[in-house]
């Protein structure tokens, strides 16, 4: 596995908006720590050309999530600047190849933390807020056929985030029974609560410390940390406008073309 070749076509089809092949598909096979290592040189790649990263994404924590790729454990990416937008804010789908979009609880985090060992309590003690979040995920494998390994390479698929503007302090909320309406052109759309990240969010953001611990990766005071879906991903169509009522704030965004 050549993983700067690998990595490489990732990056052309993010810049270029061609998809590629999945990997899985190849005559070669991919393991889960080739995956994580071609991520990792797209990292590398993006901050060499002036990115930054400002947080972590968690993906496939919810049973949701895990059903439609058939795997049973999350995974994780890089969120970097230049994928944040406004809450409220209309965002053009010229800039990604075939976007959906997840609801989830964002933890903005006040402490370092770094595996191995972390624990939920640990995480408690690192957050200085949560606030409700949208991630706009995309896959630079064609058609979205994508397997563990794929969405691993590619980042976790992630694309963009938004944050809402109502911060909560961890003391004060019980973030498995944090309740979720999402709305889509002001009609219902889904529901959940909390638990369905992992039985309780802070228990993926522990996971997530552990799991990044493993490349010598720490979790930084001041990284932004999508804790993953409650539920599942949506495909993004042009006009599409979401809303999303959580118990500790609400998040929005349009969608449309440019020009």
């Amino acid at each position: 596995m050549d993983i700067q070749k690998n990595a490489s076509k990732l990056i052309e089809a993010e810049n270029n908006g061609i998809a590629i092949a999945p990997f899985t598909s190849s005559a070669g096979t991919i393991t889960v720590d080739e995956a994580y290592q071609i991520q990792l040189e797209i990292v590398r790649h993006k901050m060499e050309h002036g990115a930054k990263i400002i947080g972590k994404k968690i993906g496939l924590t919810s049973k949701a999530m895990q059903e439609m790729l058939n795997v049973n454990q999350p995974d994780y990416g890089h969120l970097f600047d230049n994928m944040i937008y406004k809450n409220g804010t209309t965002i053009s789908t010229d800039s990604f190849i075939e976007p959906r979009i997840e609801f989830e609880i964002a933890f903005v985090l006040k402490k370092d933390i770094k595996g191995p060992g972390v624990t939920i309590e640990d995480v408690k003690e690192a957050t200085d807020y949560v606030v409700p979040a949208f991630e706009i995920i995309d896959s630079r494998i064609k058609d979205w056929k994508i397997k563990f390994e794929d969405t691993v390479a590619d980042n976790g698929s992630s694309a963009g985030v938004i944050l809402g503007d109502e911060f909560t302090d961890i003391s004060e909320v019980d973030l498995a029974k944090v309740e979720m309406t999402v709305y889509r052109n002001e009609e219902y759309l889904d529901s959940a609560t909390g638990e369905a990240v992992m039985g309780n969010p802070l228990e993926a953001v522990a996971w997530l410390a552990n799991a990044v611990g493993d490349y010598d990766i720490t979790l930084h005071a001041g990284e932004v940390i999508l804790a993953g879906a409650l539920s599942k991903a949506i495909p993004i169509e042009n006009g599409d406008t979401f809303k999303a009522d959580f118990s500790i704030g609400t998040v929005s965004a349009s969608f449309n073309r440019e020009g």
